[in-house]
């Protein structure tokens, strides 16, 4: 059973830079791992993705250039450097991972991870 810790939420001021850590435990290597965020009264949506099966990322227009995703895949661990914070990023961020690791065409769905941390709140404000 894969269970996703996150770590490293809070608040910061606008400009300011965050690192999120997310853990899976109970899981091979062979994972995908991408972050999710849900602002509050919106939708969940994707934010960016290691798809580690093809040593590539993807990341949405909103975050590129600002925010950077890494995974250590024998640790099971995904990090997402944030920089450049803007009140736009406020939200709950959300670990994913999808196992076994396939690569996914297009825009990362929720639908297309399997596995889901509990939540961590960010604030820019």
């Amino acid at each position: 059973h894969v269970q996703l810790v996150e770590s490293g939420g809070g608040s910061v001021q606008p400009g300011g830079s965050m690192r999120l850590s997310c853990t899976a435990s109970g899981a091979s290597g062979n994972m995908c791992m991408g972050w999710f965020r849900q602002p509050a009264g919106k939708e969940r949506e994707e934010v960016a993705v290691v798809w580690s099966a093809a040593g590539s990322v993807w990341y949405a227009d909103s975050v590129k250039g600002r925010f950077t995703i890494s995974q250590i895949r024998s640790k099971s661990t995904s990090y997402l450097q944030m920089d450049s914070l803007k009140s736009e990023d406020t939200a709950v961020y959300f670990c994913a991972a999808r196992a076994p690791c396939t690569v996914v065409a297009g825009t990362p769905d929720p639908e297309d991870f399997g596995y889901w941390g509990q939540g961590t709140q960010v604030t820019v404000s």
